[in-house]
């Protein structure tokens, strides 16, 4: 039987000739560890007009219910450490037309898939950094608009709640990858048994903060307007004590500066949103061919902010 994936629909519920959020209903997200708005350098989430939904295993489950409508293999920037082509997935969900990435089809046209059900396996894409998990790629596109172009899709709210966990910079490393290192900290609250409570890092004004920084040009924070009412243009961002970048809406446009570990540059911060009993730490992201120290777990880090002439910025 089909699952409902309760209300994914327009946030404001109003006229459809004007394109309005799609809301991300709480029982969607909950089904996977870690999911973020902003954390990609595609203009998508820029604007986030995507959402990156990250599962325990490397089953790709589908995140909306409706009819398959097409499969599609396209091609993805040449990387060695990823596969030679990506696939799209188009789904018919109701209101809209979802499209999904970053999954090898196990489904085909006219297949009926509920919330949670495996559209296939996911694939390392080279649309994707190193450091980067595999994940499902979600947009939604109003029916009549063309599913297979990268623009046009509609912009996401998360329709649940993020508790915004301070942080003072510093954590031990309890995992470590070919460019990155996870840290133990911040540590989410306990739960009460609430699985599908969700916490990312502060601001320092206490704004749960999402996306690449600063190797990235933006991330956003999980709250706010998105068309920037509310006096938030160009409202300054301060994260671990300095100014990371200015606000616009929910968006931020990341400052020249430079994220620090123990005094040297790294090329960055993976920040998300993570499920609560995930127990998810920040990602640093370091990259050796770039001149990144590495670090190994057991490894304690100080996490610094800095002033940039030269930031980096990754495509």
């Amino acid at each position: 039987m089909e699952e409902s994936p309760g209300d994914l629909s327009r946030a404001d519920g109003g006229d459809r000739d004007t394109p309005a959020p799609v809301a991300l209903p709480e029982l969607v997200l909950a089904r996977y560890r870690m999911f973020s708005l902003y954390n990609s350098p595609y203009p998508a989430h820029d604007s986030a007009c995507a959402v990156d939904l990250y599962p325990e295993s490397n089953a790709g489950l589908s995140p909306v219910a409706g009819e398959v409508l097409d499969t599609r293999t396209v091609g993805c920037p040449d990387r060695e450490y990823a596969v030679d082509h990506d696939h799209l997935i188009v789904i018919d969900a109701g209101d809209h037309v979802a499209r999904v990435l970053h999954v090898d089809p196990a489904v085909k046209a006219g297949d009926r898939v509920a919330v949670g059900d495996p559209l296939g396996e996911m694939v390392r894409s080279g649309f994707f950094g190193r450091w980067v998990d595999n994940h499902v790629h979600l947009e939604f596109r109003e029916h009549g608009r063309n599913p297979y172009r990268a623009s046009g899709s509609l912009p996401l709210v998360a329709d649940a709640d993020v508790t915004a966990l301070p942080w003072d910079g510093t954590g031990t490393v309890v995992e470590t990858g070919p460019s990155h290192a996870v840290l133990d900290a911040p540590t989410a609250p306990p739960t009460d048994g609430v699985a599908a409570d969700f916490t990312a890092v502060t601001t320092d004004d206490g704004r749960p903060l999402d996306g690449g920084l600063a190797h990235y040009t933006g991330g956003g924070v999980l709250d706010g307007d998105i068309d920037g009412d509310g006096g938030t243009d160009g409202e300054p961002v301060s994260f671990l004590g300095d100014e990371v970048g200015d606000r616009t809406g929910r968006h931020v446009d990341w400052a020249d500066v430079d994220v620090l570990a123990n005094g040297e540059r790294i090329t960055g911060l993976s920040l998300f949103a993570a499920r609560a009993d995930a127990a998810a730490g920040v990602k640093l992201v370091t990259r050796p061919e770039a001149g990144d120290p590495t670090f190994a777990v057991g490894d304690e880090v100080d996490v610094r902010i800095a002033e940039s002439d030269d930031p980096v910025r990754l495509g």
